[in-house]
């Protein structure tokens, strides 16, 4: 004789961790600086201070390059969902430029800490950040050599923005300043 049983179904508790509680806290730091920079008049398309990267930056020399990456990724995602660009060319643009300078930055935290700080981290991030967008548009919304012209202008502004945010973020790690309390869950 067959009995029909009903059995309640599992439930899967995720507990987050206080990393997970710094890294959320972190992101919506970074999400914030990227809704004001969104205010900031731009005199070209694509010219913007990264001020986000701040918190990236800060977040990789204090936590290591796993919680910088969750911070910029989850930074992407949701920065692109709340202005309405989630899959759009912009996406995938601010996509490219974190991946490449995530990619940089964990090459160049391994270089000698005497010459290599904040400032030369942000500035290296800022170039490989503008670097992955500008061949994303060449190869993929532009197919045209003329938009390396425009090159000379966005590695500028890179080692413009890259160093003030450099600078800025060097100023937090040195007076140790945790605008975050990251220590309660």
């Amino acid at each position: 004789m067959n009995v029909l049983s009903i059995t309640t179904p599992s439930t899967i508790e995720l507990r987050p961790t206080v990393d997970d509680h710094r890294i959320a806290a972190y992101t919506v730091a970074a999400i914030t600086l990227t809704l004001a920079e969104a205010a900031i008049p731009s005199p070209l398309p694509g010219v913007k201070p990264g001020l986000a990267n701040i918190i990236v930056l800060v977040v990789l020399l204090r936590y290591g390059w796993r919680d910088a990456a969750w911070v910029s990724l989850l930074r992407v995602f949701a920065g692109s969902i709340v202005f309405g660009q989630f899959l759009a060319p912009g996406f995938f643009l601010a996509l490219t430029g974190a991946l490449c300078s995530l990619g940089v930055l964990g090459f160049s935290v391994h270089l000698p800490g005497r010459w290599f700080g904040p400032v030369s981290h942000s500035i290296l991030a800022a170039f490989a950040h503008i670097g992955g967008q500008i061949l994303l548009a060449r190869f993929w919304l532009i197919p045209h050599d003329g938009v390396f012209y425009l090159l000379p202008l966005f590695a500028a502004s890179a080692l413009f923005f890259g160093l003030i945010n450099g600078l800025i973020a060097a100023h937090l790690l040195a007076h140790n300043t945790d605008f975050l309390n990251s220590t309660s869950p």
